[in-house]
């Protein structure tokens, strides 16, 4: 009867000790899913502020070419060229 007292000791040790771990996993999961969630939110403020610079960096270059700056000449001429040709086109369907 005493090792059956004994082993149930035991087995109750190993639960209590397979709870505490269970609990401890838990916490770390939720701190890690918070930490990921952030993550996710900073990486998605990069790319938006990314792609803000970029964009801004095109337009600083289009200016730089009006302004008369040969490094940018062409790919001026070439947006305007472009935009010429979608007003030519809005204003044949305008014609219609």
């Amino acid at each position: 009867m005493s090792k059956l007292v004994e082993k149930v000791d035991s087995l109750e040790q190993k639960i209590s000790k397979l709870l505490y771990k269970y609990k401890a996993l838990e916490q770390e999961n939720q701190q890690l899913q918070e930490e990921l969630k952030a993550e996710k939110q900073n990486s998605t403020q990069l790319t938006s502020k990314i792609s803000s610079l970029e964009n801004q960096t095109q337009m600083l270059k289009t200016a730089n070419a009006m302004l008369g700056s040969n490094e940018y000449k062409r790919e001026t001429k070439l947006k305007i060229n472009s935009l010429i040709r979608e007003i030519d086109q809005c204003i044949v369907q305008l014609s219609e």
